[in-house]
């Protein structure tokens, strides 16, 4: 496609689709704070993490050596996903388990991966 036909040259401003777009859009906090969540995302390393406690809970050791990182790389993209709301722990003992906050994790990870495999 040549960049002529990726731009408008008509002058008209189509206001019933202006309209509907601003009573539908997104309020400006919303998208901010989607923004950020997004940018969570886009840390392979957190996507390992999350993918991981996908399939089982996890404590930082086993992460570090699952992901060969070590247990202060882990721990520190773990408190970015804390932070996030996108996992939780659970102390058991000396160890603390992680696992997704929620099941919205999940399904952000299975829609990201579905629209890659389009």
């Amino acid at each position: 496609m040549g960049k002529a036909e990726l731009t408008c040259d008509c002058s008209t401003i189509h206001e019933d689709t202006l309209s509907h777009v601003r009573k539908h859009m997104l309020a400006e906090d919303k998208m901010a704070e989607m923004s950020k969540l997004l940018k969570v995302f886009s840390h392979s390393t957190r996507i390992k993490i999350l993918s991981a406690l996908n399939c089982h809970e996890m404590c930082v050791c086993d992460l570090a050596v699952l992901l060969d990182m070590t247990k202060s790389a882990i721990s520190h993209q773990l408190k970015v996903l804390r932070d996030n709301n996108l996992v939780k722990f659970e102390k058991k003992g000396k160890h603390a388990y992680y696992s997704p906050a929620d099941d919205h994790v999940k399904t952000i990870l299975d829609v990201a991966l579905e629209h890659i495999n389009e």
